[in-house]
């Protein structure tokens, strides 16, 4: 007959199974519904390789407050909104945006954190700017969108 202490540790064991089953079983339930968007933003790898490769890529700006206006390739976007759509990609190091200007109109199309950096709040538009702020260890990291003559112009700054 075991000992009361082999089948006190048993039962310990099996409840610490069965916890750990449960969380990991909630998780994967609550996570699904944290991950999963219907109003974008959230974008696949797959989807977000074809946005970057239908968009001119910008080098990211310098110093910790800077402006950035790219030259980006005024191609209609498909099944943007009209043929004067133009897309550009815009990097700071809290993460990366896509906007796209219709007119005066700036929508933002996707937006990632990078690294060590989260989504605080975006704005994405469409309006007369959009924008991202990341936040991470290093800091915050605004990223502002405007259309200057039917082009996307960005800056970002960041807080320490």
């Amino acid at each position: 007959m075991p000992s009361r202490t082999v089948l006190a540790v048993a039962g310990w064991a099996a409840a610490a199974v069965a916890a750990t089953l449960t969380g990991l079983a909630a998780v994967q339930v609550i996570g699904d519904g944290i991950t999963s968007s219907t109003e974008g933003g959230v974008l696949t790898p797959e989807q977000v390789e074809r946005q970057l490769a239908s968009a001119t890529a910008s080098p990211s700006a310098g110093p910790s407050t800077a402006s950035h206006t790219p030259t980006p390739t005024s191609s209609p976007s498909a099944g943007g909104p009209s043929a004067t759509t133009v897309k550009e990609v815009f990097s700071s190091p809290g993460g990366t945006v896509i906007a796209e200007c219709d007119g005066a109109v700036v929508r933002l199309v996707s937006w990632a954190p990078a690294q060590g950096f989260g989504v605080e709040r975006a704005d994405a538009g469409p309006d007369e700017h959009a924008e991202v702020r990341f936040e991470g260890t290093a800091g915050k990291v605004e990223l502002r969108v405007r259309c200057v003559s039917g082009r996307p112009s960005g800056s970002w700054k960041q807080d320490d």
